[in-house]
């Protein structure tokens, strides 16, 4: 708790010296932590599986009383009606309730739950043996959006946001034998909540990543990052050091902590400062650097007293010069596209290796080497892919168009989740961009907002690139001058445009001018929608022709922009949203998809496969 206090009181000075404030006091928003970094290498009691569920309406009294707080002595308890004789709990049962599989949205499951927004409770009984000596804490890695976890019925933790992950610590409340935990979920949007009520991707609620139950010593490593030392310049032949710390949890000052690269021959002990803290620093001779060609990833052995934890981690730099991107010191050129945390072909939220697997297929058959995980931290098993097949990825939180960016409480969120994902991904070679928003006004609010944002991911993670997607100016005018200001806390610029489908026809591009200025930019969305196997002419809408056409008039004006260095088409794959409601062509989905929701080709791929590997849209310098 001495690191999460001193961290916390960094984080209101950073925000005061930002001179970001609504003109009231700033009260910071203390997290429940994500405390067990690098959890899916951890040995682990799996609660997936079937989950019995009851659906509460609005206004959810059970979850909630009439003031809006949470109530602990409603379905929490998990009591059983008897129904022969009395007397009555709050009529409810989980014992004959039905089951739902956990990992996994709601609304694909249940065919009554398809559209609904609200309380859904899930319960579980399960066994377990306490061990002496130990601390076992209750991990979630996903619950969209508000949800309260109680064992044995009893309040063990809330947690808000839909895409990080959280861990309670369960040790006082477990006993041995039969346990039962009840979880209730609340997918309600909210104006202030991250994101706002209004969304182009669909609402999916419930616990769409694993449940487990996670036992490690009482004193226990809980955070560490682990990477090639970042200085001030980067030479390969110099790229010899591996620096970073390892947080042990419970313990105080003067504890050793010992880290080993086996392969590499490198071992090194540091001794915890009086928060915990252990930095080091280890020479590396004959380090393979982590690159898409060569996505080198070396077993971290790490070891605090009686606690062991072994992480697979590659070693690489990144960094911009002028409007260059440096991978390792040589500059790259980025081409993929972006894609939701959709699941191909069964449709809902991605959570298997299947649907990993999956995504990973449609990537390589473009021949990608980047990906812009959109809008919101993916789950783990997708970044844990990208570091072992190569993939260099955008992840972002969900700061998405219509934010409360002038309320003190939001930004305070919107630092939470900030560090929720980095603290979960920050070992990933892989993530190369840290992105704060996406879509965003211009205005001095959200700017003043972001730029502390972006501050404070700096602050956080020294060794990647910050980025935010911006939308505007309007592209109406063939001379397209990009002035915003938020541009100054950013290392990357994505810029969003739909010309040829929000804005005039795909021809128009061909007279645009963009003038940027002298940072790397990323085309980070464009595209136009096609119904898989909807034929007619370049400028018939919705067809596939059309698409293409857009998109090949789309790749020459970029090729004419020099500050280019990504390129990265909306969207992989067709994907839900509850704002596409035009029949027959969106039936509820955003069609601008290079592959159908079913991973069928449109005839888009064959254009973004030869632009990639014959005619780049992008170059390196």
């Amino acid at each position: 708790m001495k690191d999460l206090t001193r961290r916390m009181t960094h984080f209101v000075l950073a925000m005061a010296f930002a001179g970001f404030t609504t003109g009231s006091a700033i009260v910071a928003q203390v997290p429940l932590r994500t405390l067990l970094v690098g959890v899916d290498h951890r040995k682990a009691v799996s609660l997936n599986g079937p989950w019995h569920y009851l659906v509460e309406q609005p206004p959810a009294r059970e979850l909630y009383d009439e003031k809006g707080n949470i109530r602990d002595n409603g379905y929490a308890l998990n009591t059983h009606p008897n129904i022969s004789s009395g007397p009555h709990n709050s009529e409810y049962d989980f014992s004959t309730a039905p089951t739902m599989k956990i990992p996994g949205d709601w609304n694909t499951q249940d065919p009554t739950l398809f559209r609904f927004e609200g309380v859904v409770w899930f319960q579980r009984d399960f066994e377990f043996q306490p061990a002496p000596a130990t601390r076992t804490f209750f991990h979630v890695g996903a619950a969209n959006y508000r949800s309260v976890v109680w064992l044995n019925g009893k309040r063990l933790c809330n947690h808000e946001g839909g895409f990080t992950p959280y861990d309670c610590d369960a040790t006082s409340l477990l006993k041995p034998g039969n346990n039962f935990v009840v979880i209730a979920v609340d997918s309600t949007r909210h104006q202030d909540d991250i994101p706002s009520v209004s969304y182009d991707w669909f609402n999916y609620g419930g616990i769409t990543r694993d449940v487990s139950l996670v036992t490690v010593p009482s004193e226990f490593i809980d955070d560490y990052d682990v990477h090639l030392k970042h200085g001030a310049s980067f030479s390969a032949g110099d790229a010899n050091t591996v620096s970073g710390y390892v947080h042990v949890e419970g313990a105080g000052e003067g504890r050793s902590v010992a880290v080993r690269i086996p392969e590499a021959n490198a071992s090194t002990t540091a001794v915890t400062d009086a928060t915990g803290k252990a930095t080091f620093e280890v020479k590396v001779n004959g380090l393979q650097l982590w690159n898409p060609g060569s996505p080198k990833l070396y077993k971290v052995e790490l070891q605090a007293g009686t606690d062991t934890l072994t992480d697979d981690i590659g070693f690489r730099d990144i960094r911009v010069d002028g409007t260059r991107i440096l991978l390792n010191g040589k500059a790259i050129a980025l081409q993929g596209a972006n894609m939701h945390a959709e699941a191909p072909v069964r449709g809902g939220r991605t959570s298997t290796d299947e649907d990993v697997k999956n995504v990973f297929s449609m990537l390589h058959q473009i021949h990608a080497n980047f990906v812009r995980l959109a809008h919101y931290p993916h789950d783990e098993r997708m970044v844990r892919q990208a570091d072992r097949e190569g993939l260099m990825v955008w992840s972002e939180i969900p700061l998405w168009q219509r934010i409360s960016f002038s309320k003190q409480e939001v930004y305070d969120k919107a630092v939470v989740m900030l560090h929720e994902m980095i603290r979960r991904d920050r070992n990933r070679a892989a993530i190369i961009f840290w992105s704060v928003s996406n879509e965003t006004p211009n205005n001095a609010d959200r700017t003043r907002f972001l730029t502390a944002l972006a501050n404070e991911a700096r602050h956080e993670d020294q060794t990647r690139l910050i980025t935010s997607a911006l939308i505007g100016p309007r592209v109406s005018e063939d001379r397209i001058v990009q002035d915003d200001p938020l541009m100054e806390a950013l290392d990357v610029v994505g810029q969003n445009q739909y010309i040829g489908w929000y804005e005039g026809t795909a021809e128009d591009a061909d007279r645009k001018t963009w003038v940027l200025p002298q940072k790397p930019f990323i085309m980070s969305e464009f595209g136009a929608e096609a119904k898989f196997g909807n034929h007619g002419g370049p400028h018939d809408r919705w067809t596939e022709e059309q698409q293409v056409n857009v998109l090949q008039h789309q790749f020459a004006m970029i090729r004419k922009i020099p500050q280019m260095r990504g390129v990265t088409p909306w969207v992989l794959m067709d994907f839900r949203s509850s704002t596409r409601n035009i029949p027959r062509l969106q039936d509820g989905y955003n069609r601008k998809g290079l592959f159908s929701e079913k991973m069928e080709k449109k005839m888009s791929v064959p254009l973004v496969v030869k632009t990639y590997t014959e005619d780049p849209a992008v170059k390196p310098e």
